[in-house]
């Protein structure tokens, strides 16, 4: 794996559990793709993005492996 990817897998799993508050302490960057892998458009609404935003601001790395981190996260328990 990617360290782009372990890193989106880290930020994402991280507000998975810690919920908006572990979510908030992350960049703007982070923020964006983090709430798109989990399917947060009510975050992305917060900071004023629309998905075709987040998916622009994430880039084309992130954007490549959020199906499968979003999925990785689904089944982890």
């Amino acid at each position: 794996m990617s360290a782009g990817y372990e890193h989106l897998l880290r930020k994402a799993r991280d507000a998975k559990h810690g919920g908006q508050q572990a979510w908030g302490v992350q960049s703007t960057g982070e923020k964006v793709a983090v709430a798109l892998v989990l399917n947060r458009s009510d975050w992305l609404a917060v900071m004023d993005y629309t998905i075709a935003e987040a998916i622009e601001r994430s880039g084309l790395e992130w954007v490549s492996v959020m199906p499968r981190i979003a999925r990785q996260l689904e089944e982890e328990l």
